[in-house]
């Protein structure tokens, strides 16, 4: 794959961490950026010079802007924006408070698109990549909950994740003339700390043993396995090289069959 510069927000952990490490080994140059300081600092340090920290709450707009700098300064353009930072709460849906659900949504749907804003207002200005015809590439974070709901515990979340398919539908629209092009993963499942979160909530919720929760949700996925990051990674590899150039606008379900059809 030609070498890129990406960009990955909520690198420090679970889809970010295996999104930069599998990036990395494809040959591409990183911006990893987090609130968590230390952690990404540390996962920068595993791929040498070829990888920034750049720490930041993309709920702010001088964070954003920072964020985005930081891949001009250092290699002069960005080819590619992972924009995955996200946050999630299991509450039923008569108790969630509006300091909760303006939470998740600040992160989730909020940050999204002013980040995705952010980095296509420099990308347009920008010569294209190396062999593509494409200024650059905007990858999503979604879920599959934007399609099923997510249950009844997580409202806000599904809410958001929903909004992020529209937005990456939008954006595609809108930047296709500028040969900029947008589209959003919808993970399933994923073993990471976002899920050991939810199952920790949703069990005290209703009264259930540690993993309960996450056996039952993993307990009808058609390929018989949980999902990985890795499984996750791979997906994002291919939104970042030459061979999804002609795809823009979609959202790609990696869930093991969980969802299918819509």
């Amino acid at each position: 794959m030609p070498q890129r510069i990406v960009l990955i927000t909520g690198a420090a952990g679970g889809i970010g961490t295996a999104g930069a490490r599998r990036l990395a080994r494809d040959g591409a140059k990183l911006v990893l950026s987090d609130v968590d300081a230390g952690a990404t600092e540390k996962l920068a340090a595993e791929f040498g010079g070829n990888a920034v920290a750049v720490a930041g709450d993309v709920t702010k707009p001088a964070d954003i802007t920072r964020i985005v700098d930081a891949a001009y300064r250092k290699w002069g353009r960005l080819d590619v924006l992972f924009n995955n930072a996200g946050v999630i709460r299991v509450q039923p849906l008569l108790e969630v408070a509006e300091a909760e659900w303006d939470r998740v949504m600040n992160v989730n749907l909020r940050a999204v698109f002013f980040v995705l804003q952010a980095c296509a207002r420099r990308m347009v200005e920008q010569s294209p990549m190396e062999g593509s015809e494409l200024r650059g590439k905007l990858i999503q974070t979604a879920s599959i909950a934007a399609y099923r709901g997510g249950g009844v515990l997580t409202a806000p979340y599904s809410a958001s994740k929903a909004g992020v398919v529209s937005i990456t539908r939008t954006a595609a629209q809108a930047l296709a003339r500028q040969r900029i092009t947008s589209n959003c993963i919808c993970p399933g499942a994923v073993d990471t700390a976002m899920w050991a979160q939810i199952d920790e909530e949703w069990n005290a919720l209703e009264g259930w043993s540690p993993r309960e929760a996450w056996k039952r949700r993993t307990a009808g996925i058609p390929l018989g396995r949980p999902e990985t990051a890795d499984d996750v990674a791979g997906v994002i590899s291919f939104l970042a090289s030459p061979d999804s150039d002609y795809m823009t606008g979609q959202a790609i379900k990696i869930d093991g069959g969980l969802v299918m059809g819509d």
